[in-house]
């Protein structure tokens, strides 16, 4: 049986002795699934009840590695780095060759910054058991902070060039110097040089949004009414606000020495001139590059990927604009082919507004290079997005000028279809009839069933608006039909609703 623990219940945390020894009991009944606890309190965020579970554990067995180590990871997650080192070696203390103290070992060195001792763990770690990942990564972050630190061994090159005459001096003075004998002002100055504290745009630019917290904790200890209060539990808000500073202070010292500014902006210049590169130097076949991107962008809307879809085509449209015509010499059509996919995935998003702008960017494409094929697609693509937001006057237009450009039944069925529905919403039922007649004409030409039954539809119920009641009835039991046919069980429900 699992110990059972709430999340900020008061009856959990020990604030005296008689809690502290009732969690003992209940640890004391339940000691070998106490390690499962642990990695899951630790897990859920849940810090301190892991430690103090932990903490209890030792106490009944005070040389459980295991449990050494679980209050370990609980220690650098809190930011305790001095105390987690202090678990992780005694967890090593009868075994030396047990992988996860090691593992736990080199992670409160790198949390203190030293980089290089937690490398020389993680090595030792990753020897031990090679297939475990956590070692790899390790040697990997803890590799990448050294090279941060101090730079690649292989961009440095030292020559014995040039004066050296000031280094043999300062050897001199070296020697001649009494060991211990440092000059009072210049040891005042190297304190208070320790005690600076970091440039504020440094810390904002390493603390990120944490910056904000730290601002806000620091306007809240000016406040003398509120620090001078109590929490609950008897812990002083200027202490508790004191703590989460001194924490954040500690983070940003830590990234500072992981990551330094420096090696951030040039981490930031690399990454903008690979993709700069990547833009402007187009692939050795750029057809086949735009073709399989058109698939993938295509392959990713059809299976309900929108966000993927839209991110891909926005990659290769940039990619696309840098190239000149010569080495895509149909550069205007492959732009609208891919604003184009833009609004199609932006429409699958409800962006509306973009979606129609992208099209319409398509559209002018299309007029430009007069491709009549781009052009039926474009306008299509617009009426669509005027249906849909309502403006129904708009999709008319748009799908009335793509008419002379419809090709093959299909396709002009649904045409005629979608118009005549638009002017049914404005209550022109005579020309939704019209174009409801029109549909319905083209679907027997191709004997499509699924178009017979929706045209039905159309022609009927403009009918019944327009009085020719005779007509609609017929309509409706021609599309009463066709439903049966197709098994259309909603069809039919409501059309027999209608009738």
């Amino acid at each position: 049986m699992l110990l059972t623990c709430r999340r900020k219940s008061d009856n959990y945390y020990p604030h005296n002795a008689t809690h502290f020894e009732k969690l003992t009991k209940v640890i004391r009944s339940n000691l070998p699934s106490v390690a499962p606890l642990g990695d899951f309190l630790h897990f859920s965020q849940w810090t301190e009840q892991h430690r103090l579970t932990m903490q209890c554990a030792l106490i009944l067995q005070p040389d459980d590695k295991n449990c050494l180590v679980a209050r370990s990871k609980c220690y650098v997650k809190m930011g305790d780095s001095d105390n987690a080192l202090r678990d992780a070696e005694a967890s090593l203390k009868e075994d030396k060759e047990f992988f996860k103290g090691l593992y736990q070992k080199a992670e409160a060195l790198y949390t203190m910054g030293d980089f290089e001792f937690a490398l020389v763990f993680y090595h030792r770690g990753h020897k031990l058991r090679p297939e475990l990942q956590e070692f790899r990564l390790g040697i990997q972050k803890a590799q990448e902070a050294i090279d941060n630190s101090v730079g690649s061994p292989s961009s440095v090159k030292l020559e014995n060039k040039g004066d050296l005459s000031f280094f043999h001096k300062a050897d001199e003075v070296k020697k001649g110097r009494p060991k211990g004998l440092i000059h009072p002002l210049r040891r005042e100055m190297r304190q208070q040089n320790k005690k600076t504290p970091k440039s504020e745009k440094t810390a904002k630019q390493l603390l990120g949004e944490l910056y904000s917290d730290k601002e806000y904790l620091e306007k809240l200890l000016k406040d003398e009414d509120l620090v001078k209060g109590k929490m609950r539990g008897g812990e002083r808000l200027q202490d508790l606000i004191l703590n989460c500073i001194t924490y954040l202070d500690t983070r940003t010292e830590f990234w500072r020495q992981q990551k330094p500014i420096y090696a951030r902006e040039r981490d930031r210049k690399l990454m903008q001139q690979k993709w700069n590169k990547t833009r402007q130097n187009p692939p050795s076949d750029p057809t086949r590059f735009v073709l399989k991107s058109l698939e993938e962008i295509d392959a990713a809307l059809t299976a309900g990927n929108a966000e993927s879809s839209l991110k891909k085509a926005r990659e290769v449209l940039k990619s696309v604009q840098c190239w000149s015509e010569e080495v895509v010499p149909n550069k205007k059509e492959v732009l609208g082919n891919l604003h184009s996919c833009i609004g199609n995935a932006l429409i699958d998003l409800g962006k509306m507004d973009r979606a129609l702008d992208n099209h319409q960017k398509d559209l002018d494409l299309a007029r430009q290079c007069k491709l009549p094929e781009a052009k039926s697609r474009a306008l299509d693509n617009v009426g669509r997005v005027y249906a849909r937001i309502g403006k129904f006057p708009q999709a008319i237009d748009a799908w009335e000028e793509k008419i002379p450009l419809a090709c093959g039944g299909l396709e002009r069925t649904w045409l005629f279809h979608e118009i005549g529905r638009c002017y049914l919403e404005l209550k022109r039922h005579t020309e939704a009839r019209d174009y409801g007649v029109r549909s319905l004409a083209v679907a027997d030409e191709i004997a499509d069933e699924k178009w017979q039954l929706n045209a039905c539809v159309l022609v009927a119920q403009s009918e019944m608006k327009l009085g020719n009641f005779k007509s609609g009835v017929a309509h409706f039991e021609r599309a009463l039909d066709r439903a049966k046919v197709l098994q259309d069980d909603p069809a039919r429900d409501a059309i027999q609703k209608v009738t």
